[in-house]
């Protein structure tokens, strides 16, 4: 189905594939090409449980699976334990960039490290980065809501952060990092600002994206606590409902 209007042009389809999380599993997930996206169009869609790569969102639709489960953290409430203050101070060296994304060599040299290491502890694929294809996912359809945040140690990029930052919170798309600076917990120190970073701006989540129990490099997700998951997959004329993990009877 195509769709045209004053600000977007969108096309959607659904395909089944092999899953991407769970092995041996296949899935159904619903595309949709968004170009031009608001601000509001798109939370309007992380609410119910939509990805953005690019211009590109999704959403599985898999009739008898319910594995991938949309978290949110709330940010207000959030606690930083001991580990997360000694990583935080761990990296209080390095120095942020935020701004709208962009494509360097220096991006697409970090991006293939970063998945080889993955290829070796996770077995992920590990084809060479394309700048092609990481524009389409990382740099297109950022409108005026997509950030990337660059972490530095002296003058060396150690890590690339993207993030979407919308009205009520930040959606975390996806970060890679220096392999080599493993011993530093990258991944959730960028986490950790994105905390802190919504606290300054008096946003209320962080939209972590799909939590899957069965998966190593998505069950970390569910650490995060107090978090909330999104009940069922509302249309996007349904309200959406969460309810804190832990709390059935708490919708918020």
């Amino acid at each position: 189905m195509t769709t045209n209007n004053t600000n977007a042009i969108i096309k959607e389809c659904a395909l089944h594939e092999p899953c991407s999380y769970i092995a041996g599993k296949s899935q159904s997930i619903h595309y949709k090409i968004i170009h031009e996206c608001t601000k509001e169009q798109c939370e309007a869609l992380i609410l119910r449980g939509w990805r953005r790569f690019g211009s590109m969102y999704f959403r599985p639709i898999c009739q008898d699976c319910r594995a991938c489960e949309s978290l949110k953290i709330d940010v207000n409430r959030y606690n930083f334990k001991k580990s997360d203050r000694r990583i935080l101070r761990k990296n209080a060296h390095l120095t942020t960039v935020i701004r709208q994304p962009t494509l360097t060599r220096e991006h697409l040299n970090l991006f293939d490290r970063y998945h080889r290491y993955k290829h070796h502890t996770r077995s992920w694929d590990a084809p060479k980065s394309d700048p092609k294809n990481y524009y389409a996912s990382f740099v297109q359809g950022h409108g005026d809501f997509g950030f990337e945040i660059l972490y530095f140690e002296g003058e060396k990029l150690i890590a690339v952060d993207l993030v979407d930052i919308l009205e009520e919170g930040i959606s975390a798309l996806y970060c890679y990092y220096d392999p080599e600076y493993g011993s530093q917990s990258l991944g959730r120190y960028t986490l950790l600002q994105q905390i802190e970073f919504a606290r300054r701006l008096g946003l209320k989540w962080i939209y972590l994206g799909y939590y899957v129990e069965e998966c190593q490099s998505l069950a970390y997700k569910g650490s995060y606590s107090p978090s909330l998951e999104l009940v069922g997959r509302p249309e996007e004329d349904e309200i959406p409902i969460w309810k804190e993990i832990g709390h059935e009877n708490n919708p918020l």
